[in-house]
């Protein structure tokens, strides 16, 4: 049985420091400077004429809001109708919602840009938003309808029984019961949105509009050949540091969201 804990913890150890040693080596590498330590770095990013600026952090935020807000609204109703009504077709639609997952979504983003330009919403946040979130809602209804069925039937007809509808016993009753659910769907929807690159890249043209990971990137492209690897690093940490604080604080209902489907009832 020692053994067997001692295993778990130099197994866990040994991919803690994988996993983390490339974020600390850029913690690091930002704050380095020629002449010692110091945030010199961080000053070229936000400084330099290619560099990050307000509103590429608000274009992020945006984005992000959107992407969080949307995915929240459809995969909650999704998951609750797959979770808890029975309809005709429901588990082969499930199926082709899960099919999704496996389809490249690089393959097909030329021709949502085409979709996006005739709906008028080309080069905008909101159409950015809408692929995003659309991205999102495989895993997101799948994790929700997990989170649904794992509440016990009884609460559900107790409320019903009392007189509440579907979406006043869905308001009341179930939302609740699956916050964990929705925090890792949230969680999942905001790592997405803020760190996304290659949909930005092939979606947004113009730079008043860019993401910051789209700004940060750029000081390379615009630099004419000679790439600041360190303001890059700075850069990166930069858009580390919200996803770390998230999962610090909303850690323990992640894990929550992700093991409430394991056992129902």
């Amino acid at each position: 049985m020692n053994r067997s804990r001692i295993g778990y913890s130099v197994t866990g150890a040994a991919l803690a420091i994988l996993f983390l040693f490339p974020l600390l080596w850029s913690g690091w590498a930002s704050v380095r400077t020629g002449s010692g330590f110091g945030l010199e770095n961080y000053d070229r990013l936000f400084t330099s004429d290619n560099g990050v600026r307000p509103h590429h952090v608000i274009n992020s935020l945006v984005v992000s809001a959107l992407t969080v807000g949307g995915t929240l609204f459809v995969a909650t109703l999704g998951g609750y109708a797959f979770g808890r009504f029975r309809f005709p077709g429901r588990d082969l639609l499930f199926l082709v919602t899960l099919a999704i997952l496996m389809v490249p979504y690089a393959t097909i983003l030329i021709a949502l840009y085409v979709l996006l330009g005739w709906l008028g919403l080309e080069d905008t946040l909101i159409g950015l938003s809408l692929v995003l979130i659309m991205f999102q809602l495989p895993f997101s209804i799948f994790m929700m309808r997990n989170s649904f069925e794992a509440v016990p039937r009884e609460l559900e007809e107790s409320a019903q029984m009392d007189g509440c509808a579907s979406v006043g016993t869905l308001v009341r009753i179930m939302l609740p019961a699956v916050k964990p659910g929705l925090i890792t769907v949230g969680l999942f929807a905001f790592l997405t949105s803020w760190s996304e690159f290659f949909a930005p890249l092939i979606l947004l043209n113009s730079t008043d509009k860019f993401t910051t990971t789209l700004a940060v990137v750029n000081m390379r492209t615009a630099s004419h050949g000679s790439i600041d690897y360190a303001a890059l690093e700075a850069g990166v940490v930069f858009m580390a540091v919200p996803c770390l604080i998230l999962f610090a604080f909303m850690q323990r209902s992640y894990v929550r969201g992700f093991t409430s489907g394991a056992i129902k009832g």
